[in-house]
């Protein structure tokens, strides 16, 4: 730093106490004497105010520059406008020691030996506040909310816009340390308002707004005047009794005199820098490997004395930096370092709180030069990112040098024409003086404790010294003097620009010029490539590489530094990585087909496009190894293969280079010259696979001539499979055919839908061809033409897929035929056949298909769903006869399992059973409940609903509603005379709940009931006698349907439910169903002609009828056997023996002829003249007449629905 004095005036005999910048820096305002003082900014005296009667102790301008204001001892303020003229004036009590204008509100405050004011031009008087001590300075913050004051007790007082103390400062000193100047830091980047203040204690402190002191306070060694701060806020200028003005850092360390004068400084300020700020000039001197000078103007410094001098200075700084490889270290705001890695652009500060004279960095090592010392930094480890840096040695001396250089275990200190070599003990261990001024000098490297330096002078002497010899080397000896140097990475070449900006390129052994260029003031070798160098001039940056033309790109600044594709360039003070693609030097090798030189350069950086460059020229070049790194670097797995391919064919002896590129021609599309490099090299076989492939057949046949038959088998198909991709199908599929590939052929026809002309090689095939005339047939099921797909499978004997074809076709008739013959195929035809019956909501078809497929529990669970969905929707009638069906296939099932599992199917038989007849009988009920009308008569209901009400188990079956029954019984009964039954009836219904539709009609038949006698229709009665024992039984029996006498079972016709005079017998032991049979029909009964219908055998139908010839005389063993063995509590069964067979007549027997594991029944009829029938399948007994009714109504059997038609 320096002082430049810009401009100087004396005042005879009148002291300066104060100056005032206008805003923009135009005028200087200066209180001298009785009179303010006007002039501009370069020291011509503008005009002298006249207005005060005393000494003007303070002068201030207001931010907005249109009015300033001074102060006297005659205890008067006067506003002048910009224009000099004076507008007001107003007075205190006591004289004026200083004015300040808010930076916001432009508010006058004015202080005196007793009070301060504040003023804005809207007021018409001026608000005084009285103090206690007198006041010596005042300042507004820069948000204009707050005026500090100085007093001399020591006191800081700061007050708000009301002039209302808010905050006190009471410095230790008290009124011996009177407070003579403050200022506020306008820097807007703090985040709190900062105070400095200056006591005649000595000592410069800061405080913030709030009243804390920031830091210690600052010794100051003489008593402080003013206080100024530069218009950012990171420097103080001060001045006072020491007879100068000094620099300090915001901070307040000090960092240099500014000028030195007669007499105190009473004030001092820095010119607002809104339009006069001087940009930075290069110093000519060296290289930013060592400590720089980069010079920054600053704005003018105006002082004022006590002997009436007023002085303008200009500060000059030099910007203190170094550099080495991609680490910039740089002085910041003069106490500061600032370590910067120019590729990641980390950045670390070292706050060494001194004036920062000179850096230096070299690998690990940081040198900073201080006033008073040298501090010497080491990185915390060999991390190349690595950015932490430790103080390794302290080196306490004040030295004086113009650049200064660290190694790994030295500083080196270059003072004009002599370099000091000291140990990092402050030890000199080797100085060096040379025949002229040092112009420059590097650290070039070397092992640790003897690294070599160049050197250059400027007498053109280039010198290499290592600091571990105490002789020089003296490398050239030029006839002008040098600017610039650098070496080359393998120290073979040696860049020198000289002062005519001259470039020259040596080689260091032979000492020849190896070439020049011009227009160049700073050159740097790239350290990763030996024959690459830059250097910049004239605006331009140039790169080099080898003896090659020059390739120029515009850049402002000078290069300091070249590492791989990023150059380091210094702009004004600024430091930057500018990426520069190395694509033209690379072209350049590529040209000369130098490819390792080529690939060298690459790797420092280049664009995609250009490593294909360089891996297609090297690839052509048939530099694979090249050609393979750059391949990698682009991922092109395509030419990386080939690569390889030809690595491993050269491995195996082959040797023909034009082989080989041929190779690469065909890859890059060069089709022409590869198929005359293929038949150059006799391999015409690859020439015609590559046009093929290519869809190039007219070229493709040139070279089939010469080739095996077979190329033209492979041509075909290729052109054929060229056709289908070019979207004509119906030529590819006839080349195709040509060349023999059925397969392809009738893909293309398949997909395309030619059923005609697919059918017509199906029919050309052989039946042997299975693959083929399969996928004919796949394309016909696609198609939809079945009858064609099945003339394939004909031809193919293929009965399975036959049988696959009509099932997925719905051709059930032709399937059915197929099963017919082929058995085997039973369940894959009927299984589906149920599924899509079941699908079609045919269920009960569905439920028979799956039967006669064997699927038992399939069937099964059809039937449960059905049966479930009859009772839940109140279809009775269906509910019962699925039941019966699923009995029937319980009993099946039964046939075919073990012991185990036929047990419980014959448990699940007699429940379906009884489940089926119990919903059977309830949908008579539930018509008469729920429907206006009902076809049965009231005899048929009142057996129905005892029938029902009889068989009914506490597990009362789901939707069977015993309300329902006892109603409808209770109105049977009525209508019947069967009172006793039905007053019996209304009892029940009324434990039970009654929906309310019945609710009145029971309550009042309940009533009515009373009236009519308390006993049955003795009818009634009598139709209730056992046919067995000949006992009447009640008409609600709660032990079931059998006597109450003899537990013989009771034998109910299916349609009126009346008790048929049947009597069920039992076979003795050792007699089977085929001898009893035998024995039955032993002796048949003589019939004539009248009565040879009375049994009719049609439909298998079992008929029992009055025999007018019997002789009812004859003695009859049955009757005895049945009156013999009847009584006591247990039912006994009756059984009869051979000879009671033989005495029966075969048309008073009906049997039961259950298929196994069940036994058959037997009943005999004790009123031949009743005639019964009996259904075939469900083994229902009817009177004839009910069941012939009914056939005739229903076609079928009206409990298990057999047509009556069906064959058994």
């Amino acid at each position: 730093m320096r002082a430049v004095l810009a401009w100087k005036e004396t005042i005879r005999d009148q002291c300066v106490y104060d100056l005032a910048f206008k805003p923009d820096g135009s005028q200087i305002i200066i209180a001298a004497g009785l009179r303010v003082l006007v002039y501009d900014a370069d020291g011509a005296i503008i005009q002298p105010l006249k207005g005060h009667k005393d000494i003007v102790y303070c002068v201030a301008y207001a931010k907005d520059g249109k009015r300033f204001a001074s102060g006297s001892a005659d205890k008067s303020i006067i506003i002048w406008t910009s224009k000099l003229e004076g507008i007001l004036k107003y007075t205190h009590n006591d004289s004026i020691q200083c004015v300040a204008y808010n930076p916001v509100t432009h508010q006058l405050a004015s202080c005196s030996s007793g009070d301060f004011g504040l003023w804005s031009p809207e007021q018409k008087s001026v608000n005084k506040h009285k103090v206690s001590s007198k006041i010596t300075c005042c300042g507004w913050t820069n948000d204009g909310q707050y005026l500090a004051l100085g007093m001399m007790n020591g006191v800081v007082s700061i007050r708000n816009k009301n002039g209302e103390e808010k905050v006190k400062i009471e410095r230790p000193g008290g009124s011996s340390s009177p407070i003579w100047s403050i200022s506020w830091n306008p820097s807007k980047d703090e985040h709190n308002d900062i105070l400095s203040v200056a006591d005649w204690g000595q000592k410069l402190s800061f405080y913030q707004l709030s009243g804390k002191q920031i830091g210690k306070d600052r010794a100051l060694a003489y008593d402080p005047c003013c206080v100024s701060y530069f218009s950012k806020g990171e420097y103080i200028v001060m001045g006072g009794s020491d007879k100068q003005s000094s620099l300090y850092t915001k901070d307040g360390v000090r960092l240099g005199t500014i000028g030195e004068q007669n007499s105190w400084v009473w004030t001092c300020r820095v010119k607002p820098d809104s339009n006069f700020v001087v940009g930075l000039q290069l110093v000519k001197s060296s290289k930013l490997h060592q400590s720089d000078d980069v010079s920054c103007r600053w704005p003018l410094k105006v002082l004022g004395c006590q002997d009436g001098t007023i002085a303008c200075y200009q500060l000059i700084f030099s910007t203190v930096h170094g550099l080495y490889k991609d680490r910039y270290a740089y002085r910041d705001g003069m106490t500061d370092v600032i370590v910067q890695h120019l590729i990641t652009e980390q950045k670390v500060r070292i706050k060494c709180r001194e004036l920062v004279k000179k850096i230096a960095i070299y690998r690990n090592r940081l040198a900073i030069q201080l006033p008073e010392k040298i501090l010497i930094y080491e990185l915390y480890s060999d991390d190349s990112s690595d950015m932490h840096y430790r103080i390794k040695e302290k080196i306490c001396r004040k030295f004086e040098c113009n650049l200064l250089v660290v190694c790994s275990q030295h500083i080196i200190l270059c003072q004009e024409k002599r370099l000091q070599c000291l140990s990092f003990t402050s030890v000199r261990e080797k100085e060096w003086v040379m025949e002229s001024l040092i112009r420059y000098i590097k650290v070039i490297g070397g092992p640790p404790g003897r690294e070599g330096l160049l050197v250059g002078l400027k007498n053109g002497a280039i010198l290499k010294i290592f600091v571990d010899n105490p002789f020089s080397i003296t490398l050239l000896k030029l006839s002008t003097s040098v600017r610039c140097l650098d070496m080359s990475a393998s120290r073979k070449k040696l860049a020198v620009v000289d002062e005519h900006n001259t470039l020259l390129v040596y080689d260091i052994n032979s000492k020849e010029l190896l070439f020049q260029e011009p227009n160049a003031n700073s050159v740097a070798w790239n350290t990763q490539c030996e024959d690459m160098l830059c250097f910049s001039g004239s605006g331009y940056l140039n790169i080099k590489a080898s003896n090659f033309p020059v390739h120029q790109q515009k850049m402002q600044g000078f290069v300091v530094g070249y590492n791989g594709s990023k150059i380091f360039c210094l702009h004004v003070y600024s430091m930057s990585a500018v990426e520069v693609p190395q694509s033209a030097p690379m072209h350049q090798y590529l040209e000369r087909k130098m490819f390792k030189e080529a690939y060298q350069i690459a790797c420092l950086g280049v664009t995609d496009s250009d490593w294909r460059d360089l891996a297609t020229d090297a690839l052509e070049g048939l530099d694979f190894d090249t050609a393979k790194k750059a391949f990698i670097r682009i991922r092109d797995l395509r030419y990386l293969e080939l690569i390889n391919s030809i690595e491993e064919r050269k491995k195996r002896g082959e040797e023909y280079n034009e082989l080989f590129l041929a190779d690469v021609f065909a890859y890059q599309g060069k089709f022409h010259e590869a198929a005359k490099l293929y038949k150059r090299t006799d391999h015409e076989s690859r020439a015609l696979s590559m046009y093929t492939d290519l869809r190039m057949f007219e070229y493709a046949k040139e070279f089939v001539k010469t080739t095996d038959p077979k190329s033209t088998r492979i041509l075909m198909t290729k052109q054929a499979d060229w056709a289908k991709s070019s979207k004509e199908p119906r030529a590819a599929a006839e080349m195709y055919l040509s060349a023999g590939e059925h397969l392809k052929a009738i893909d293309i026809i398949g997909e395309h839908g030619w059923a005609d002309m697919l059918i017509d090689i199906a029919r050309k095939l052989n039946k042997a061809e299975r693959e083929p005339l399969g996928k004919c047939a796949l394309y016909f099921k696609k198609l939809k033409h079945h009858g064609y797909a099945s003339e394939i499978y004909s031809k193919m004997g293929d009965l399975q897929a036959l049988m696959h074809l009509h099932v997925e076709t719905r051709h059930w008739e032709e399937a059915f035929s197929l099963v017919e013959k082929n058995p085997q195929f039973t369940s894959d035809v009927f299984v589906p056949y149920a599924q899509w019956l079941a699908e079609n909501d045919r269920f009960e078809e569905a439920q028979k298909a799956f039967h006669k497929a064997g699927r038992q529990n399939e069937a099964v669970k059809v039937l449960e769903q059905l049966t479930h969905n009859a009772v839940v929707e109140n279809r009775f009638n269906d509910a019962g006869y699925y039941y019966w069906m699923l009995s029937m296939q319980c009993l099946d099932i039964a046939r075919a399992e073990d012991e185990e599992q036929r047990d419980e199917m014959l448990k699940k038989f007699e429940h379906f059973q009884h489940l089926a007849e119990l919903y059977h009988v309830y949908r008579s009920i539930q018509r008469y409940t729920d429907e206006p009308f009902s076809s049965h008569m009231p005899e048929t209901l009142f057996n129905i609903c005892r029938f029902l009400l009889n068989n009914l188990t506490k597990d009362k079956p789901r939707g069977i509603s015993e309300v329902n029954t006892l109603y409808a019984l209770v109105k049977q009964s009525e209508k019947l005379g069967a009172y006793k039954l039905a007053r019996y009836c209304y009892e029940k219904l009324q434990e039970l709940y009654i929906p309310s539709r019945l609710q009145d009609s029971i309550e009042l038949g309940s009533v009515k009931i009373r009236s009519k006698p308390f006993h049955d229709s003795e009818d009634l009665i009598e139709a209730m006698m056992c046919y067995r024992c000949s006992t009447n039984n009640p008409l609600l029996n709660n032990q079931g349907s059998v006597c109450i006498n003899c537990r013989q079972p009771f034998i109910y016709s299916a349609s009126s439910y009346e008790v048929l005079p049947l009597v069920q017998f039992y076979l003795e032991e050792g007699i089977s169903d085929e001898e009893a049979v035998s024995l039955i029909d032993l002796e048949v009964p003589q019939m004539d002609d009248r009565d040879a219908n009375q049994q009719d055998m049609a439909n298998e139908l079992q008929s029992l009828r009055l025999d007018e010839a019997a002789d009812e005389a004859e003695f009859d063993p049955f009757t005895a056997k049945m009156s013999f063995e009847q009584g006591g509590s247990n039912f006994v069964p009756i059984k009869v023996s051979r000879s009671a067979l033989r005495s029966m007549s075969r048309r008073d027997v009906l049997i039961k002829r259950w298929p196994r594991p069940l036994k058959w029944e037997y009943f005999r009829s004790l009123l031949p003249d009743v005639s019964i029938t009996m259904c075939p399948t469900c083994f229902k007994m009817f009177h004839s007449e009910d069941y012939e009714l009914l056939v005739l109504q229903h076609n079928c059997c009206p409990y298990c629905r057999r047509p009556i038609d069906e064959p058994n």
